[in-house]
């Protein structure tokens, strides 16, 4: 199984963090990864292609573009209010990758940040929301030092359970390598895009990357009008739901 990875352009800064949402419970991953980098405006740097991959392209701007996508920034350090670094990576998708694919694009990627002077990557996810009211985020980290980081943002640790997917590999494949990984997982809603689930993502990230002003607010407002079009109550009743209330990014 091959994995291409396509650089549109060389944006190595010397301590770079990435984040990466794959489609997970409720889209809210992706939809977190396609918020930030779109709020952000940051620039399509790379992309990954496989011919194991849906035969599809992602337009952009009239530009077409492979089905996972690589954007990238700057970011101005305030180490006493935000995490350190001087550039931001921002990897999204609105496909699912089958399952023998997970670990090859896990290294993939671990492959590339390291390269690339990525030191810390977080990984986010969506995890079923059985209880309306449950809001916590958790979170797993691969080291010592990503432990550290969600104790500082106040990121709930999980001890005893599963991550999934490319996260969990990137995980174990961090923890091998000595390199920080963080998987945050929020709870998001099982039977639709869940714009909500998305911005409890974003809450953690705003304490992380304070400087950028990240506002999960509009994510809210999006989950709230979503709601009343599709006639959906907090506990879980479906109304009039076409295909077309499925389309986010």
């Amino acid at each position: 199984m091959t994995f291409t990875v396509h650089e549109y352009k060389d944006v190595r800064w010397n301590n770079t963090i990435a984040i990466l949402g794959f489609p997970s419970v409720g889209l809210a991953s992706s939809i977190a990864a396609n918020f930030l980098a779109r709020t952000l405006e940051l620039e399509i740097i790379g992309g990954i292609s496989s011919s194991e991959f849906p035969p599809y392209a992602v337009i952009q701007g009239g530009v077409p573009l492979p089905p996972v996508r690589v954007y990238a920034g700057d970011r101005n350090c305030d180490v006493d209010s935000g995490m350190n670094c001087d550039g931001l990576i921002v990897v999204t998708s609105e496909f699912m990758p089958k399952i023998e694919q997970h670990h090859q694009l896990a290294v993939t990627f671990m492959d590339w940040f390291q390269k690339n002077n990525v030191k810390t990557v977080i990984c986010l996810e969506g995890i079923p929301q059985f209880d309306p009211e449950e809001s916590r985020i958790l979170g797993v980290g691969s080291t010592p030092a990503a432990n550290e980081i969600m104790q500082r943002y106040s990121i709930e640790g999980l001890e005893d359970s599963l991550v999934r997917g490319t996260s969990g590999v990137m995980l174990y494949e961090g923890a091998m390598r000595g390199m920080d990984v963080l998987a945050i997982l929020a709870p998001a809603r099982v039977d639709l895009p869940d714009p909500r689930g998305a911005a409890k993502l974003m809450e953690p990230l705003a304490r992380m990357l304070p400087e950028l002003k990240i506002d999960p607010e509009p994510l809210y407002k999006e989950a709230e009008e979503a709601e009343r079009r599709m006639g959906i109550q907090q506990t879980g009743t479906l109304g009039n739901v076409k295909n077309k209330d499925f389309l986010y990014g």
